[in-house]
This record gives C-alpha cells, structure tokens and sequence, in this order.
C-alpha cells in the first residue's frame, strides 16, 4: 500500500483538499489530531511530556493543558524541540498501526510538518498544497477568528512553502482554482503507482 503525504502551511487548505480524497475512498490518517489523542492515550508519553514540562501539562481529569503547553514551548525553542522528540516517534508508531488496519491502494497522512518532522522519509510519496500568502493570511484570520499580526507571526514560522514545495512529487494549487480536477489527476496516477 502506498503511503502518501500531504502537507502546506497554514491557511493553504489541506484539509479542504483531504476532504476530496476522502470522497474518494482514500482513508486519511490526520496527524495532528491523532497526536493530541496519542498524548492523552499513551501512558508511557504522557509520564514523557510532565517530565519535560511539569505536572500543569495535564488536568486532574487526565486531559491535555493545551494552553499551558503552548505557553511553555512557543517562547522556548529547547522545549519545542523536546516536545516534538517526543510526540514524533509516538505519532509514527500510531500511522503504522493504523495503516496496517487499511484496505486502499493508497493512504493520505495529512500533516503541517510532515517535512520539517522528517517523517515525510518514511512516506512513499508527497503533495505539498500551495496559495499566496495573502490568502492564507485571510483564511486563517477568518477560520482562527485571530488578528492579522498573530497569524503572520505563525506564518513566519514556517519553512517557506517555496522550500516544502522542492520535496513533493505532486503540487495542488489553492488560490481560488479548481480542486477537483487537480486531486483527480493525481489520485489517478496514485492508483496506477500502487498497482505497480
């Protein structure tokens, strides 16, 4: 089965394009949920993440502080970085497992940093969803109801879509074009790679 990655940055609208393939028959594996999910499931993680960020990352119920961790390791870039050694490897063990349980020539994972992560690596291959930057900036002020300074400082953040888009065997483009018959041709050369 072939294992595909989608990924773009912020407000580029992946998951409106997952969406897509999911009308297709595609099963998708949404990382980024399933890591909140795996952080709260996985004993032996979440032990991990109050080590590396005290007992307040977690309520009394057992639920994710997620306000608390943000706050921890958006102003710290050691604690970023050891959060994500953490939560990665546990991410990429739930795919696995998950993509076992499979029946498609093809699976999508959606994620925002499936190259920065570098789990793009394990992938067979990958989409990168591209739009301008004022774009997304209007986007995702309107999806986020956040102001336009916040987004940007997000924005700016990120690896340069420019830089994602020299990974990825296929490219969508999601300014205000026509997405159905961009998915369509590359789910159809999808299906021909997994037939291989």
């Amino acid at each position: 089965m072939l294992k595909v990655g989608i990924t773009g940055n912020i407000g580029s609208g992946k998951s409106t394009i997952t969406k897509i393939f999911a009308q297709l028959g595609i099963p998708i594996y949404d990382a980024d949920s399933r890591a909140k999910a795996v952080m709260v499931e996985d004993p032996i993680l979440v032990q991990a993440i109050k080590k590396l960020l005290g007992e307040n990352s977690y309520f009394g119920d057992g639920a994710l502080n997620r306000n608390f961790i943000s706050s921890q390791v958006f102003k710290n870039a050691e604690l970023l970085n050891g959060l994500n050694s953490l939560v990665h490897p546990a991410v990429a063990n739930d795919f696995e497992t998950w993509v076992a349980m499979q029946n498609a020539p093809y699976v999508l994972k959606e994620a925002a940093l499936l190259i920065e992560s570098k789990s793009y690596l394990v992938l067979n291959q990958l989409i990168v969803v591209l739009a301008d930057e004022e774009i997304r900036l209007k986007r995702t002020m309107r999806r986020d109801e956040a102001d336009e300074e916040m987004v940007l400082s997000r924005m700016r953040n990120q690896m340069p879509q420019e830089e994602k888009a020299e990974f990825a065997q296929f490219l969508i483009y999601n300014n205000n074009d026509l997405l159905i018959p961009q998915v369509m041709k590359i789910h159809h050369q999808l299906l021909e790679l997994a037939s291989k």
